[in-house]
């Protein structure tokens, strides 16, 4: 008798535990098919982009660009909004913390995405593990320009000669940014000694080295390309595989003696961590046709920018080589964020 009934309860208990068990089972397919349909109707509502910097920025020029053609082919409002501050840290950290939607993206250089990282060991946001990488948005090179008046030299081997036998300085916009750790690997591959002056931006750090103040800067291809025309400047090389047709003159870096110095200042786009791959491609896609369209493309040639438009997964390992090589030079120079 004992022995029936134990056998009853424990079937009962195991039909139970089967009925208990069947929402659980089929939890994870409709949490599926819910995502799956997030997905679908993305964008149903207002899409945001963060671009950690002020207006009138690079990335903001870019990202309001790219935009502007995704609400066009999407026909949802697609907003950039500023956040600027700690060299793209606050805006960066508004992003991780939003949800995974794909409602809250971010278009971004290369310092929020790669050289905080590797500048500042305290960094508030983890550029890999809290942030899903959508693309390489766009790149630019970034020119070795000097003062006419104060360098006489005209090509890089004179140039180098005339800073081993010279006290120079060279400005850049800011600790941390491309010019600035652009300027101190030429250091370490050229063996040169020169003087740092960190400026709030690029458009004093040119402003001085046209007065005088420095001597040299490397500044990205668009934003220094009238004061060449101008002659206000002198270039002595560009930090791209093979010469520019902006500055047809002006040798590559390999060109010029120097095969491992290609250096791209580079702009990125992407969201929070956790976003479905569904999404991310979709997003992708319609990232992609914005940056590739001809008006797009037109007014990135006009500022010096080149579309790239990478894959997801090209861009994960582009941008753990961009980390490390920053890294390296950061620990070599002895760079502190200052």
């Amino acid at each position: 008798m004992t022995g029936s009934g134990a056998t009853g309860l424990e079937a009962q208990e195991s039909r139970l535990g089967r009925r208990a068990l069947l929402p659980l089972l089929a939890a994870p397919a409709f949490l599926s098919r819910r995502a799956w349909a997030q997905d679908a109707a993305w964008p149903s509502r207002t899409v945001t982009i963060i671009v950690p910097f002020a207006p009138g920025s690079s990335s903001d020029i870019v990202g309001r660009a790219m935009a502007g053609e995704m609400a066009s082919s999407t026909g949802k409002p697609i907003v950039v909004e500023n956040r600027p501050g700690a060299t793209g840290e606050l805006g960066a950290r508004g992003v991780v913390r939003s949800a995974p939607d794909g409602y809250t993206l971010m278009h971004a250089p290369i310092s929020t995405w790669a050289i905080n990282v590797a500048l500042r060991p305290n960094l508030g946001y983890d550029p890999v593990g809290q942030l899903t990488g959508i693309m390489q948005t766009v790149r630019t090179p970034n020119v070795l320009v000097v003062n006419p008046r104060q360098v006489p030299a005209n090509d890089l081997p004179s140039f180098i000669a005339w800073l081993k036998g010279n006290r120079a300085s060279y400005s850049s916009s800011g600790i941390g940014s491309s010019d600035h750790l652009t300027a101190e690997m030429f250091k370490q591959v050229t063996g040169t000694d020169v003087a740092h002056v960190p400026y709030s931006g690029g458009a004093p750090a040119t402003t001085d080295l046209i007065g005088g103040t420095v001597q040299m800067s490397f500044q990205n291809l668009g934003s220094i390309l009238p004061q060449i025309q101008d002659g206000r400047v002198k270039p002595i090389l560009i930090t791209s595989e093979a010469r520019n047709a902006l500055l047809p003159n002006v040798p590559a870096a390999g060109e010029a003696g120097l095969s491992d110095f290609v250096i791209y200042s580079w702009q990125a786009f992407g969201g929070p961590a956790g976003m479905p791959p569904s999404l991310v491609a979709k997003i992708h896609a319609a990232a992609a046709a914005a940056l590739r369209s001809a008006d797009v493309t037109r007014r990135m040639k006009e500022i010096g920018f080149e579309v790239v438009a990478s894959r997801p997964e090209e861009f994960a390992t582009f941008q753990r080589e961009e980390i490390a090589r920053w890294r390296r030079v950061v620990q070599a120079g002895n760079i502190t964020p200052g």
